[in-house]
């Protein structure tokens, strides 16, 4: 387990994220792969999911930028394991995307109840995010 992924678990959990995971690109296999998990028994690190180029692709990895959704309506067209995620009481998310060389390494992936993520709330996850880039970036490609 990365000590980065861990440490900035910790500083989200801080914040009020109750679900945090990161998940690295492989494009090679058109999928992403799960690096870290706060709760490894629903969301193990052997985990992947598809690539799949929908709305949320667009707007995270095409993009590069944050995907928020405060209900669960926002992502459930999006996220197949929505009625796993709403059973663990949450019902909103932000996918903040890990960008190196204009290329996105992968996804820092944080869950709480609905309407979490405040302007405010956002921007304090961004700047943890930030903070933490250059070893998100060295833990992602060290694979």
């Amino acid at each position: 387990m990365s000590q980065t992924y861990a440490a900035l678990n910790l500083a989200c959990a801080a914040l009020g994220t109750r679900l945090f995971t990161v998940t690295v690109q492989d494009l090679t296999q058109d999928v992403a792969r799960r690096a870290f998990s706060s709760h490894p028994v629903e969301y193990p690190v052997s985990g992947t999911k598809p690539l799949t180029r929908d709305g949320w692709y667009d707007h995270c990895i095409t993009g590069q930028q944050t995907f928020v959704a405060n209900t669960t309506p926002e992502f459930a067209r999006y996220f197949f394991d929505h009625a796993l995620i709403t059973s663990l009481g949450l019902g909103s998310c932000i996918n903040i995307p890990v960008v190196q060389d204009g290329t996105v390494l992968g996804t820092v992936n944080l869950l709480a109840e609905e309407h979490h993520f405040t302007p405010d709330r956002l921007a304090a996850y961004h700047a943890l995010t930030h903070s933490h880039h250059a070893a998100l970036v060295a833990a992602m490609l060290a694979g």
